[in-house]
């Protein structure tokens, strides 16, 4: 008989059943339920709600539980719907009469509520920690790669000279800001929901703080309403998700179109690279390619939240129960990604011949030339108007600005001189760009160090 069938003189029909239980998903919960229900059993005995040996005959036979299915021997049943009721269930018939009053003051509305909470909480410093073990690896390509030299690009065309190291901070930079969303979620989520009952707390005296505190929060949420109807924390974790995803899904572009035979920016180490079932040539970057994909996985995970959520009235509704898969599958995806991609690129090699042949055509040193003739004193809209022909006369005579003769400059503008040619050097370029956050050598030092203290500072996450 399910534990709710108080009311009811029909069984439940089977096709119903299976679709009204939620075990094969939220069994995962399993220890946050537990944790759950012992701070709530613990706090019942001390208010004395319940009998002091009653709530530790209860904690007991939790923990013993606990032991039982970390070691496979407890099986959950679809007659007891989800986890809270399977592990309510299995108490009652090892305790007793016990086990039937752990449900006091509670309702499953504010303990789901508190058991995803947990796990979510137990879970983001997790993925703080693997996307701390990327910057790491970032900063240590960018430290070697200092000085080599390649194009950076606006709408997939070369556009200026950059280096190596600079173009991994910026995804050092932006892995820092998901790590601090991340952060704030965890910030705004750490308020505990247990004693909320289903939507108007309890006539029981519950102490709500003690509970919150047993369980590790900061405090217990204002509102018992709103504990059993927010999913912002979750909608807020899966945003925060999808945008790292999609970090990691542009950074993902950036290395297949490196590794493609048209550019051979960088190589992929033989273990991080498939190959072709037909073409022995093939050396495919599928670990890229894969991140790229489950990032539109995670993006639904994103949209069915906020989809399931945008039209309940308060409190809860049944549909909520769809939170789960979209919040463990979300969770999955990115702590799968994580690690393989940061051993992808901890392992590829940097090819900085090939990055400074493309740098050497383009024209990206363009900007160089008219900045070149501004500090001579003329300005800005005539250097650049002077260069676009020069540019235009390369491209006629299959030039580049660095070959141009100084006579070349000179029939364009008297300005030009022997310096010129320093002054268009790539090095020159990219070393003389030191404002901050720019690509010059000490610049891009700075940024590092700049991460490096980021990361230092959470050490113990």
């Amino acid at each position: 008989m399910k534990l709710w069938a108080g009311r009811f003189q029909k069984e439940t029909d089977t096709l119903v059943n299976d679709f009204n239980s939620s075990i094969d998903f939220d069994a995962r919960l399993y220890s946050q339920d537990i944790a759950g229900s012992i701070a709530h059993a613990q706090m019942l005995g001390k208010c004395g709600i319940i009998e002091e040996q009653e709530a530790e005959t209860i904690i007991d036979g939790l923990k013993a539980i606990l032991g039982d299915i970390q070691a496979g021997g407890v099986e959950f049943t679809l007659d007891n719907e989800d986890i809270h009721m399977n592990i309510e269930a299995e108490l009652t018939r090892r305790v007793g009469e016990a086990g039937k009053r752990l449900h006091t003051a509670r309702s499953r509305n504010d303990q789901v509520a508190v058991d995803t909470r947990l796990y979510v909480k137990q879970e983001i410093p997790a993925i703080i920690s693997r996307v701390l073990e990327l910057e790491k690896v970032l900063v240590k390509k960018a430290r070697a790669n200092l000085d080599t030299v390649m194009p950076g690009y606006t709408h997939l065309q070369r556009a200026q000279p950059t280096t190596f190291g600079h173009y991994m901070m910026a995804y050092a930079n932006m892995f820092r800001r998901d790590i601090t969303r991340l952060e704030d979620c965890l910030e705004r989520l750490d308020e505990c929901p247990l004693g909320a009952g289903a939507l108007a707390a309890s006539t029981y005296p519950v102490d709500r703080f003690e509970t919150a505190k047993a369980l590790g929060f900061k405090k217990p949420t204002d509102n018992s309403m709103d504990s059993v109807a927010d999913r912002d924390y979750a909608i807020e974790l899966l945003s925060a998700l999808s945008i790292l995803m999609m970090h990691l899904s542009r950074f993902s572009e950036e290395i297949i179109l490196w590794c493609s035979w048209e550019f051979q920016y960088v190589e992929l180490d033989d273990a991080y690279s498939t190959g072709s079932s037909i073409m022995p040539q093939k050396k495919n970057p599928d670990v890229a390619e894969l991140v790229r994909g489950k990032t539109g996985r995670v993006y639904g995970s994103l949209m069915t939240l906020l989809t399931v959520m945008k039209a309940l009235p308060l409190a809860y509704n049944k549909d909520m129960q769809e939170d789960k898969e979209a919040i463990f599958d979300a969770i999955d995806t990115v702590e799968l990604c994580l690690p393989v991609f940061a051993a992808m690129v901890d392992t590829l090699t940097v090819r900085p011949k090939n990055m400074a042949r493309a740098a050497a055509g383009g024209f990206i040193n363009a900007t160089d030339c008219a900045d070149y003739l501004v500090k001579k004193g003329l300005p800005f809209r005539e250097a650049y108007m002077i260069v676009g022909r020069l540019v235009n006369q390369c491209i006629k005579t299959g030039d580049t600005l660095d070959t141009l003769t100084l006579r070349d400059f000179r029939a364009i503008s008297k300005l030009f001189d022997a310096d010129v040619y320093d002054a268009l050097a790539l090095k020159t370029c990219v070393n003389g760009r030191k404002v901050y956050g720019g690509p010059a050598r000490e610049s891009v030092e700075k940024q590092i160090s700049l991460i490096e203290e980021f990361v230092g500072a959470r050490k113990d996450v």
